[in-house]
């Protein structure tokens, strides 16, 4: 049985419209995870996505939620799949999806460390990440945990205004 595409709607539109299950006020393009949208063999819609950190739960419910929305637009056949390289980075996240973390209450991360060609360094020990207050933007933040609510964010706390905020961490 051969699938017919049904939709005038945009496949790529469509899958830019897909929100992170983590951090539900960013699309999955503004994170930077939606690498490509593309039709194969005339009906399949082939989308990659890659993942913020290996094994990140939320690979599992990105896919499924990418899937229902394009077969909701009326196309029958969708393909996502997982691209490991390049790998994602900080970086990869829009102007647009920093502003709307940073709305959220979360610290956005800084632009990524800056690597030479070659080997790259072996850094033992804890790493000093540092994040201005979302509320109130005094920089004299604190670290509480490495981790957050998922492992691509620490909890800080503002010394200034006394709040405590999540940091999506640079890498």
């Amino acid at each position: 049985m051969v699938s017919v595409m049904t939709s005038t709607a945009d496949p790529r539109v469509v899958a830019e419209s897909v929100t992170d299950p983590e951090l539900p006020m960013i699309s999955l393009a503004d994170l930077g995870v939606l690498r490509d949208v593309r039709i194969e063999r005339e009906s399949t819609v082939v989308v990659e996505i890659t993942p913020t950190y290996t094994g990140c739960p939320a690979m599992g419910v990105m896919r499924a939620d990418l899937v229902h929305a394009l077969h909701e637009a009326g196309y029958p056949d969708v393909d996502v799949r997982t691209v490991l390289a390049p790998a994602w980075s900080t970086d990869w996240i829009t102007a647009d999806g920093r502003r709307k973390l940073l709305e959220a209450g979360i610290a956005p991360p800084a632009p990524a460390p800056v690597r030479s060609a070659g080997p790259v360094p072996l850094q033992l020990g804890q790493t000093r990440r540092t994040a201005s207050c979302p509320l109130c933007g005094s920089a004299d933040t604190e670290e509480l945990s490495e981790f957050s609510a998922t492992a691509c964010k620490a909890l800080r706390r503002c010394r200034s205004c006394r709040e405590p905020f999540e940091h999506v961490k640079e890498i």
